[in-house]
């Protein structure tokens, strides 16, 4: 069998091409499908298949204009329901593909309807395990994210403990393919590794240790912070079906906008957003705007900090396309359109702009001390490994919330692990009135180098 891995660097998710003896399988396809039909095209396969190893809450799939384009069966596992056509295989139920054989195994945790799908050569031997999000590298899948409209994550964990005691038994060197790598707030702290193996997961993995149930339970159950706030809406989304294909997007929300006409979209309450990296948008942005880079995992965090909103792009000439696609992997269809010569052009016209200032994380320590106030913007999970005596911890998802309990007169420092997520939170206070803010570059990264004596508890 032919496999090739599919890896989204800013959702850090992990979509699979399969292929046996001509005939083709997706498994867990994001929305721009044109990759997976270009592979198949290359290779003079069909593509018969699309496994979903569950309805996914962090992107939207791809399996709904992949099945116009190519006519393949959607396949779930059971307890699934859909507002499209699917097959809702049952827990053993075995696919051929050309002269492979899939056998999906049922897996719920993560949700209700997670499944794997287990590879058998010819002699019907398990070779490769397709894991989706109920078995990471070092880690297995959140028991929360379904609990909202099912079951509480206690119940889906106790079912979790099942489905790993089940992946478990399968032969020490069958490789695992995961649905995600790190970064993912799919699981609490997956690994950096693309593949594993079943034995090396038994070995190394916390959550395959011995244990007794209530002890799992506890395990997964607690420590979880709140997901992405975009997740349920991408859940229901990828339940029920959608409209418009990526092309179809593109074509409607790759649209130029002059200064004068977006000066007047930005006062119809818009978001303007500058997917420009930390370093250009510190020196130079319009006022208001929020930064969010291409460079990071830019999907996720807008995910995280938007909730049904029309954005304005501003973008580096020829990232247009992109910061549209990548809004609409995540059910971000609604773009007025990108502003026209970006930053340049809204000088030109004799508009105002602004800046944030900067500092390496050398000259930061030399200001600790001196009255300022210190926001760290990491994780709590992060903040443990080390932090700032009397840091602020307020991470980022949750900074618009909280903007209340800080002090707009007051100078504030503010850092992440390496200055993505600190540019990011600067856009957020200085939209929001507050104007002695300066970035750390390179975040506690840069920080931990300098020396200085690092606390493991923070003012909360």
């Amino acid at each position: 069998m032919y496999i090739q891995q599919i890896y989204t660097g800013c959702l850090a998710q992990a979509a699979y091409y399969i292929e046996s003896d001509g005939e083709a399988a997706i498994i867990d396809p994001l929305r721009d499908i044109d990759v997976y039909i270009d592979i198949a095209t290359a290779r003079k396969a069909k593509i018969k298949y699309i496994f979903e190893t569950h309805f996914h809450a962090d992107f939207i799939s791809g399996h709904i204009d992949l099945v116009k384009k190519t006519g393949a069966k959607v396949v779930y596992g059971p307890e699934s329901k859909a507002g499209y056509d699917i097959i809702t295989a049952t827990d053993g139920q075995v696919f051929t593909l050309g002269k492979s054989k899939l056998e999906l195994i049922h897996t719920p945790g993560h949700t209700i309807e997670s499944s794997c799908f287990l590879v058998k050569d010819e002699n019907n031997k398990p070779t490769a395990l397709f894991s989706g999000d109920t078995l990471f590298v070092g880690e297995v899948g959140r028991v929360d994210l379904a609990a909202k409209h099912y079951l509480s994550k206690e119940e889906l964990a106790g079912m979790l403990y099942d489905s790993i005691e089940k992946l478990k038994k399968l032969p020490d060197d069958v490789t695992v393919y995961p649905g995600h790598g790190a970064g993912s707030a799919c699981g609490k702290n997956i690994g950096k590794e693309s593949t594993t193996t079943i034995g090396e997961q038994r070995k190394n993995n916390y959550a395959l240790q011995p244990m007794k149930r209530d002890a799992f339970v506890k395990l997964m159950s607690d420590g979880l912070e709140a997901p992405p706030q975009y997740f349920f809406m991408d859940a229901v989304i990828n339940r029920s079906g959608y409209e418009n294909n990526m092309e179809t997007l593109l074509n409607k929300n790759v649209h130029a906008i002059d200064v004068t006409e977006f000066k007047k979209a930005v006062d119809g309450n818009n978001v303007v957003l500058d997917t420009r990296s930390a370093e250009d948008f510190a020196a130079e942005h319009i006022p208001g705007s929020i930064n969010v880079g291409l460079g990071g995992q830019f999907a996720i965090w807008v995910g995280s900090l938007f909730e049904d909103v029309t954005f304005l792009l501003v973008c580096d000439e020829g990232k247009e396309n992109e910061s549209v696609m990548r809004l609409a992997r995540v059910g971000y269809d609604k773009v007025s359109g990108y502003l026209k010569g970006g930053v340049k052009a809204w000088k030109d016209a004799d508009n105002k702009t602004q800046s944030i200032e900067s500092v390496t994380a050398t000259d930061f320590v030399k200001h600790i001390g001196d009255g300022s106030k210190l926001i760290d913007v990491r994780n709590e999970g992060e903040v443990t490994n080390g932090t700032i005596k009397d840091a602020i911890n307020i991470p980022l998802a949750t900074l618009p919330k909280r903007l209340g309990e800080l002090d707009k007169n007051a100078d504030y420092y503010v850092y992440c692990q390496g200055g993505y997520r600190s540019m990011i939170a600067n856009s957020i206070l200085q939209k929001n009135g507050f104007t002695n803010i300066t970035n750390v570059i390179g975040g506690m990264g840069a920080i931990a180098k300098t020396g200085i004596k690092l606390e493991v508890t923070v003012e909360v």
